[in-house]
């Protein structure tokens, strides 16, 4: 394994999440989460994006309304749910776990290696 697909692999873990929060905020457009995705350095496709937004649809996360457009198409806005909401929630919580748990182990290894 090399550091990229390590990185790749990190991303993708965390992806969902961030997702979620973009939407908390309020109704938004699938480009704008790519831009705040890439702007963020979390790069995704659209590929990746949108079956995971469909997933998280059929799941009860998320909602959509179309909206018309002066420049195209109408254009899918996409909100959280109450469901959605409540996942989100839980998963905030276990972020913050992760996030002690991880700062944690290094910590100690940043502490050992300047004793060293």
């Amino acid at each position: 394994m090399n550091i990229e697909n390590a990185q790749v692999q990190m991303r993708k873990g965390i992806l969902e999440f961030c997702i979620l929060h973009i939407i908390s905020r309020g109704e938004v457009y699938a480009s704008d989460m790519l831009e705040e995705l890439t702007a963020a350095r979390i790069m995704v496709v659209e590929g990746t994006l949108y079956p995971l937004l469909t997933r998280l649809k059929n799941a009860g996360f998320l909602d959509y309304k179309w909206v018309e457009s002066s420049s195209g198409p109408p254009r899918k806005y996409y909100v959280l749910t109450r469901e959605g909401e409540i996942f989100l929630e839980g998963m905030q919580t276990t972020w913050n776990e992760l996030s002690r748990s991880v700062s944690s182990i290094i910590d100690k290894t940043q502490k050992n290696n300047t004793d060293k």
